[in-house]
C-alpha cells in the first residue's frame, strides 16, 4: 500500500501546524526547515503557491497520495453540494479516518495500519482497504481476536467520544458511522476554497 514515509517533523514545520499530531520539534523550531528556515525573508508566494500549499497540506493530514486525491476530488465535484465541503466529508468518511476519530487508533497513520492488518470490521465483515468510503448507518467494530491488542487498549483507554457525527461504544469495541460530518464538525485547519480554485485553473 502506497504511502508517505518521510519525515514528519519536517513537514509540520513546513506548514508550521502539527498535522501529524504534537510535535516536540515542532514547538522548539516553529519556523520553515532548511538551511536558513529561521532567518531568511520568504518572498511573496504567489496565488497558485497558496492554493498549492493547501492541498498538501490536506494529503499530509489525512495520508492520503496525488492520484487518490484527485479521484476524491472528481467524485465531490460532480456530486451534489459546495465541492470543497463534500470532499473534506468524503475523505472524513475513509474508514482509516473514523478508526481514528473513533479513537481505535492513536493517529491516522495507526488506524490504516489496523485497517491493512485486517483488525477492523464494517457490518461484521473484516475491510482491510484504507480508503473504503462509509455509508450512513455502517458499524465499525474491533475484529473479535484483535481487542486485546495493547495499542487498541492504550489508544481507547484515553479516547474520548467528541464526534457528534460518530457514536463508539468502548465496551464492544464497535460504533456507528451515523452520518456526514458537516463542515462546522471538522475540527482541521484546511481552507478547502483554495483546493477548489486550483483544481478549476
Amino acid at each position: 500500500m502506497a504511502r508517505y514515509t518521510g519525515p514528519k517533523s519536517k513537514i509540520a514545520r513546513k506548514f508550521k501546524e502539527p498535522i501529524f499530531g504534537p510535535d516536540k520539534a515542532l514547538e522548539k523550531k516553529n519556523y520553515p526547515p532548511g538551511q536558513h528556515g529561521a532567518g531568511k525573508k520568504r518572498a511573496k508566494q504567489s496565488e497558485y503557491a497558496i492554493q498549492l500549499m493547501e492541498k498538501q497540506k490536506a494529503k499530509y493530514t489525512y495520508g492520503i497520495l496525488e492520484k487518490q486525491f484527485e479521484r476524491t476530488f472528481d467524485k465531490a465535484a460532480r456530486s451534489h453540494g459546495i465541492t470543497g465541503e463534500v470532499l473534506l466529508q468524503l475523505i472524513e468518511s475513509r474508514l482509516d479516518n473514523v478508526v481514528y476519530r473513533m479513537g481505535i487508533a492513536p493517529s491516522r497513520r495507526g488506524a490504516r495500519q489496523l485497517v491493512s492488518h485486517a483488525h477492523i470490521t464494517v457490518n461484521g465483515h473484516v475491510v482491510n482497504i484504507a480508503s473504503y468510503t462509509l455509508k450512513p448507518g455502517d458499524v465499525v467494530a474491533v475484529r473479535e481476536k484483535s481487542k486485546a491488542l495493547e495499542v487498541i487498549v492504550n489508544s481507547l483507554a484515553g479516547a474520548v467520544n467528541k464526534h457528534p457525527w460518530l457514536d463508539f461504544d468502548k465496551s464492544s469495541f464497535s460504533g456507528k458511522f451515523i452520518s456526514r460530518p458537516e463542515r462546522s464538525q471538522i475540527p482541521e485547519n484546511i481552507k478547502e476554497q483554495l483546493i477548489v480554485e486550483l483544481y478549476s485553473k
